[in-house]
């Protein structure tokens, strides 16, 4: 999260309590747009209250095991969530909503406050991005390493489109690696390792292994299917 993210939760006098939407296969990064349909009853309350306050929820991820009890509303979550904006918004005619939501900040669940609504509510702890004073990667690097990996991974993919006006804002590693993440489609479980992350050096750790297994696995895969070689006309 930027200093300026900080400053305007706090210029719109953020209460520490928000909304949870607990997702099983979805995690949202700062800085980061991400569609949302609301279909659930106990949803679409939470969505009509949150456009009526400050249009704030914080999206988490459910932990393994999650179906059993997800009717409950008391299903495990990741602690580390994403505190994230209303940034547009349409109901449609049967009562769903179509959402677009702007990731603003890290955020720990502290608690979970006990309410007469049909969603929960949690208590957060806004978190800010460590750099190290004494890193021990040069980050430049890392930077430029992790881009050369997701142009090897995704050569000419409509993810480029997503990626270059990020990149053109020089973003710091720390957002880097979010945007990766993200647009990389990880898996549930591994995203939410980065988002928890809250050491960039060791956050770029964990997106560049993601990377370069990615491209070991894609790099067997093209030697396979090129296997066995045309026969020589000689």
């Amino acid at each position: 999260m930027t200093s300026k993210d900080f400053g305007d939760l706090e210029a719109a006098g953020f209460s520490g309590t928000a909304p949870l939407f607990p997702l099983p296969n979805a995690v949202l990064f700062p800085q980061i747009v991400q569609p949302l349909q609301i279909f659930e009853d106990r949803y679409r309350a939470m969505t009509a209250d949150a456009l009526e306050g400050d249009r704030l929820l914080a999206m988490a991820l459910l932990k393994t095991g999650w179906e059993a009890t997800v009717e409950e509303n008391d299903s495990p979550i990741h602690p580390v969530v994403c505190l994230g904006r209303i940034t547009l918004d349409q109901k449609l005619e049967d009562g769903r909503y179509v959402l677009l939501v702007r990731g603003i900040a890290r955020a720990r669940v502290i608690s979970e406050d006990t309410t007469s609504r049909p969603y929960r509510v949690g208590q957060l702890e806004l978190l800010e991005d460590r750099y190290p004073q004494d890193p021990v990667i040069d980050r430049k690097s890392r930077r430029d390493e992790l881009l050369e990996l997701f142009y090897e991974l995704y050569p000419g993919d409509a993810s480029h489109q997503t990626v270059q006006p990020f990149l053109e804002r020089e973003l710091g590693l720390g957002a880097l690696c979010d945007l990766l993440a993200y647009v990389s489609h990880l898996p549930a479980e591994r995203a939410a390792s980065v988002l928890a992350e809250l050491n960039v050096d060791a956050r770029s750790d964990l997106v560049l292994d993601e990377m370069r297994s990615r491209l070991r696995t894609q790099q067997a895969r093209q030697r396979s299917e090129t296997f066995p070689p045309d026969f020589s006309v000689n």
